[in-house]
């Protein structure tokens, strides 16, 4: 069935591998193991994958490395495996890219629910009249929601991992008005959203660095002390 995502599992140990495939593909989903970079791009050149899991650990290549060679070419969900549930390779994992992170030893059925939360942060997420809008712009940028297609002033088109879509969707439809992290956590990911503050600060740091014209000194999100963050430009619906 072509309208069945089709996952890719990076992982160095051929048990979880088996463990995983197999379980997925019982819960319904296709699914291609990889043991390693040369194996993930070689999957990634040959079929159209919906979403990766992959491990953070392993040798050559490690995934944050893949992580960042994936975002600079495409917006495709990562979930990361970590080793430890620290939060600095939290941060790292989500710095470099990944949608979503789950620390080692983790239970099967809480990457399914992971993996079904992604996908749905994937689509479309339901912000209203900016939805059916056919460009949105702001000081020079223009998204395109119907196949989420962001260009700057020079046309260039500039990728979006669904973490960051979700982020600049919540800013859009709210602009002007000050977020703190629990609502922008509610408005990009909804009940999906984890607690974990600090995502929504790493989220804004890369999205940051996609459209802003100094990231260093952001004038288009700022930060409010003890407040969140605020989208200063006027947004224009429509096409």
């Amino acid at each position: 069935m072509t309208d069945t995502p089709h996952l890719l599992v990076v992982d160095d140990d051929r048990e979880i591998r088996d463990l995983l495939s197999q379980f997925l593909g019982k819960s319904g989903y296709r699914v291609t193991a990889a043991a390693d970079g040369r194996e993930m791009k070689k999957a990634l050149a040959d079929w159209k994958i919906d979403l990766i899991v992959l491990d953070l650990m392993m040798p050559g290549e490690d995934g944050l490395t893949l992580t960042r060679d994936i975002r600079a070419k495409s917006g495709l969900p990562i979930i990361m495996l970590t080793a430890m549930g620290e939060e600095t390779d939290r941060i790292v994992g989500l710095e470099m890219g990944a949608d979503d992170y789950l620390a080692k030893p983790f239970s099967p059925r809480e990457l399914l629910a992971r993996i079904k939360a992604v996908l749905r942060r994937a689509e479309p997420a339901g912000h209203g009249d900016l939805d059916e809008a056919e460009i949105i712009s702001f000081v020079g940028w223009r998204l395109t929601p119907k196949n989420r297609t962001l260009l700057d002033r020079d046309d260039v088109n500039v990728e979006l991992s669904g973490g960051e879509y979700g982020l600049l969707m919540a800013f859009l439809t709210h602009p002007g008005r000050v977020l703190s992290r629990d609502q922008l956590l509610d408005f990009a990911r909804g009940r999906d959203a984890q607690p974990f503050d600090r995502a929504i600060d790493v989220q804004v740091s890369r999205l940051r660095r996609k459209i802003e014209p100094d990231p260093a000194n952001p004038t288009l999100i700022k930060t409010v002390r003890g407040g969140g963050y605020i989208f200063t430009p006027k947004v224009e619906g429509g096409s």
